[in-house]
């Protein structure tokens, strides 16, 4: 694959500088130029490399000096229209391109007489080229003169407002013209350049001219892009414009595709350029929406919302254009309730899925927020029309608004009860960990009981009311218990802490009488009360923290103070009391894998694996990558230490690199190969064409494989310095 990859570089390397001897050797044949040209533009399309290397060979310089100095007019085209493709091909080539010297070739190509249209076409497409994307090239354009020239182009080349595309001469001047609009556009912005922006100012009459007289989309459009673009982010323009009467000519041609959109769905796409147009006018200036209330421009545009033929990027277009024209005219805001334009918010809330546009409509909402208190108190009343009959007509539609309001409620209850839902699962929260701290204490009362139980004595009178206040306790605890069961899996790992407690006990050689208190501890959780006295409870809570009852005189023996149910007991309490101090989100990720959990996070492969080896609660699946990664890196080690080749530590590094500067050291070397008289002559036969260039020198001629570019220098100044050796 490499071997082909460098035969076809190769090979586009010698067709590039045939091509290039081809225009040095064949000036006087127009014909055979213009073909090479062709043929240097499709080898440099294919291959972005290309260009660049036709520039390092002199080839871009070479016909930038041909489109100057030929005769020929069909010579000059194709070189410009070779460079201009070159140049959007590469930036480097532009880079190069890029200088005063040529527009000032180009300005003279536009300003003369005698260049026919398709030349001056190829002339405004390189300027276009050249100015995209580079702020040297805006500033270029407007020092050389080349912004005056277009501008003129601009009102000269179209000298009637009746466009007949189908004459030939007629398509090329509109063409051109077209052309120009494009150059002009990127002269101005991207980026923004408010210096051509100022200069352009002076065209806005003559489009405002051309949208009232030529109602067709090949005027429209240009022309839109043209005032965006230089209307953008430029308030000093945006005033200029709308003192001109340009923002009066956009809203009336705004009417008139409006009322033909319902025609043809051409006309509403159309609507919407114009639109954009508007919305950049008034964007940094909301006041000047007042002019669009004088052609009641907000019913237009709620109108071209009805349309099916817009998609959701065009409708957003119109949504934020409703946004900036009520958000500081009362008019306007006035107009869009007027002509419902608040269920059509809603709707878009409810029906879009676009983000963008759910909050152009939001916007548009809030907008209108200052109006709405008006028409709750009185939603007839209209301070900028002083007829009675037309404020009755008026009164009429209004209560239609009602309802739509309704809806607007009906929303903000839905938000409220998702609120409210939201309150309700804070309250079971602080509830369930009251129900816990009710589950320690039953718990802890239990396994004191069993104990006493266990102890051998007859209970005293005095402990008679005790057991009653644990069994009323115990059957209020059982239903805690099991609430708190089904909502967490943590009270089960409590639950399930007890019960080795019972089976070692039962070993302990005492079966009977922990039988006996089993079924007693039983049959008191099992048994459920109406109703609950707060005496029991704090006469039971007197009790949790206290030692046992004293044993009596006929108990058969003494337990010791490393008793299995008092360790429990304390055991069992100090998990509690932890469980209930940890958060919710602790809670459920204090005993899960760390590398299950961890979505959010950036991680790598470096942090993964620190992680994975900090968790104690490793899964599986987690555990074995562990051990395995843990395998692999032992064995590496083993082996690396062994053969010394790779550098696991900075010490290692150093101790490397100091063994390989101690003397005795053999270092590998490249392998010796002596300058066939091939190669010294391709040596001096670059030198004369492409001079100190060895790395181009390198590329051009087929020299052996390991050449460098320095060993074509060092062995080019020992050849030079050498009297013996004559260059061939």
């Amino acid at each position: 694959m490499e071997s082909e990859d460098t035969k076809k570089i190769q090979e586009v390397k010698t067709d590039l500088n045939l091509l290039l001897e081809c225009l040095k050797y064949q000036m006087d044949n127009a014909f055979s130029q213009k073909e090479a040209l062709v043929t240097i533009h499709s080898i440099c399309q294919q291959n972005s490399n290309a260009g660049l290397y036709f520039r390092e060979i002199g080839g871009l310089m070479f016909v930038k000096n041909l489109a100057k100095s030929s005769e020929h007019s069909m010579v000059k085209e194709a070189a410009l229209y070779t460079l201009g493709a070159v140049a959007e091909q590469n930036v480097y080539c532009q880079q190069t391109l890029c200088t005063s010297e040529l527009f000032e070739d180009l300005t003279w190509f536009l300003s003369n007489s005698d260049s026919n249209t398709n030349l001056k076409r190829m002339s405004v497409y390189v300027i276009l080229v050249l100015v995209s994307n580079n702020r040297t090239g805006q500033t270029l354009v407007r020092e050389t003169g080349c912004i005056s020239v277009l501008s003129q182009l601009f009102k000269t080349v179209l000298s009637k407002y009746e466009l007949n595309l189908s004459d030939e001469s007629a398509f090329q001047s509109y063409q051109l013209w077209s052309s120009v609009c494009s150059t002009l556009c990127v002269c101005v912005n991207n980026p923004q350049n408010d210096e051509n922006q100022m200069l352009c100012c002076s065209l806005f009459t003559h489009a405002n001219d051309w949208l009232i007289n030529c109602m067709k989309a090949e005027i429209i459009r240009p022309i839109c892009s043209f005032i965006g673009l230089t209307l953008a982010n430029n308030t000093y323009v945006q005033k200029y414009f709308i003192s001109v009467g340009g923002l009066d000519v956009l809203s009336q041609v705004l009417v008139q595709l409006e009322s033909d959109s319902h025609k043809t769905p051409f006309s509403a796409k159309l609507a919407v350029v114009v639109t954009k147009t508007v919305d950049a006018c008034i964007a940094d200036n909301p006041t000047f929406g007042v002019v669009l209330s004088k052609y009641h421009i907000v019913s237009k545009l709620l109108a071209l919302l009805l349309l099916d033929n817009l998609d959701s990027g065009e409708k957003f277009s119109v949504i934020l254009t409703l946004g900036h024209c009520t958000e500081d005219c009362e008019e306007n805001q006035y107009d869009f309730f007027k002509n419902n334009g608040l269920p059509l918010m809603i709707q878009a809330l409810t029906e879009s899925q676009s983000e963008e546009l759910n909050k152009a409509a939001t916007f548009v909402l809030h907008n209108c927020k200052k109006i709405t208190e008006k028409l709750s108190l009185s939603l007839g009343e209209y301070s900028f029309d002083k007829n009675e009959e037309h404020l009755k007509d008026i009164n009429m539609k209004e209560k239609n608004l009602e309802d739509y309001w309704k809806k607007a409620k009906e929303i903000l209850h839905r938000i409220e009860e998702l609120e409210t839902e939201g309150n309700e699962e804070n309250i079971k929260g602080e509830n369930y960990k009251n129900n816990v701290s009710s589950v320690n204490i039953n718990i802890q009362d239990t396994l004191k009981h069993l104990h006493a139980d266990s102890s051998g004595g007859v209970p005293k009178a005095e402990d008679k009311d005790k057991s009653q206040a644990r069994k009323l306790h115990g059957s209020k605890s059982h239903k805690v218990m099991s609430k708190a069961c089904t909502n967490d899996d943590q009270v089960k790992m409590v639950l399930r802490s007890a019960n080795p407690v019972n089976a070692c006990y039962r070993e302990s050689g005492q079966n009977k009488t922990l039988c006996t208190a089993n079924s007693s501890c039983k049959q008191n959780l099992c048994e459920e009360t109406t109703s609950e006295k707060k005496n029991f409870v704090s006469q039971s809570r007197d009790h949790i923290f206290k030692h046992p009852t004293p044993v009596a005189q006929n108990t058969k023996q003494h337990l010791p103070v490393t008793d299995p149910f008092t360790l429990c007991s304390d055991i069992i309490n100090k998990e509690v009391i932890s469980f209930l101090e940890t958060d919710s989100c602790s809670k459920m990720l204090r005993y899960r894998c760390s590398g299950c959990i961890a979505v959010g996070k950036s991680l790598n492969s470096r942090n993964f694996s620190k992680l994975l080896h900090c968790c104690p609660y490793q899964c599986d699946r987690h555990k074995v990558i562990v051990e395995a990664e843990d395998r692999y890196k032992s064995e590496l080690r083993k082996s690396l230490i062994c053969n010394k080749k790779i550098l696991l530590t900075p010490r290692r590094r150093r101790q490397l690199s100091s063994e390989s500067t101690t003397p005795g050291r053999i270092k590998k070397r490249r392998i010796r190969k002596n300058f066939t008289k091939e190669e010294i002559n391709y040596l001096f036969n670059g030198v004369k064409k492409m001079g100190n260039h060895w790395n181009l020198i390198l590329w051009s001629f087929p020299f052996q494989q390991g050449r460098k570019a320095v060993d074509l220098a060092h062995k080019y100044h020992r050849l030079t310095k050498c009297p013996k050796h004559v260059a061939p």
